[in-house]
C-alpha cells in the first residue's frame, strides 16, 4: 500500500513539474513583432497580391531601365500572370515574390526578369 502511494505521489509531482515547465514556456515566448518594410507598398509585391490587369504597369516599372525592354516586358508579364506579383524596383528584390524568383528556364536560369 505504501509503495502504491509513493508511486502515485511521484507521478503527481512529475505531472506538476511538466505542467509548470509547459506554462513557463508558453508565458516566456516573445510576442511576434510586425516586420517593417521599406518604402514599398506590399500591394503587388507579395505573391498573389495583384490582379491580372495590374501586371502591365508593374512590369513597365520593372523593365524601365533595361536596354532589352521588349523581352523583359514579355517575360515579366508572363511571370506576373502566373505569380500575381512583381518584385519592387527595376532589378533584384525577388525575395518578395518566391514564385517569381523560383521559376526557372530549362537550362536552370531565372525565367523572370
Amino acid at each position: 500500500m505504501a509503495k502504491e502511494m509513493s508511486v502515485g505521489i511521484n507521478s503527481f509531482v512529475l505531472l506538476l513539474l511538466l505542467i509548470s515547465e509547459n506554462q513557463a514556456t508558453i508565458t516566456e515566448a516573445p510576442t511576434p513583432q510586425p516586420q517593417q518594410s521599406s518604402n514599398h507598398s506590399m500591394h503587388g509585391i507579395t505573391e498573389g497580391s495583384l490582379q491580372p490587369h495590374e501586371c502591365s504597369p508593374k512590369c513597365t516599372t520593372r523593365c524601365s531601365k533595361t536596354q532589352y525592354r521588349k523581352p523583359c516586358m514579355f517575360f515579366c508579364q508572363k511571370c506576373c500572370a502566373k505569380c500575381l506579383c512583381v518584385p519592387p524596383g527595376t532589378y533584384g528584390n525577388k525575395q518578395f515574390c518566391p514564385c517569381y524568383n523560383n521559376w526557372k528556364t530549362k537550362r536552370g536560369g531565372p525565367k523572370c526578369p
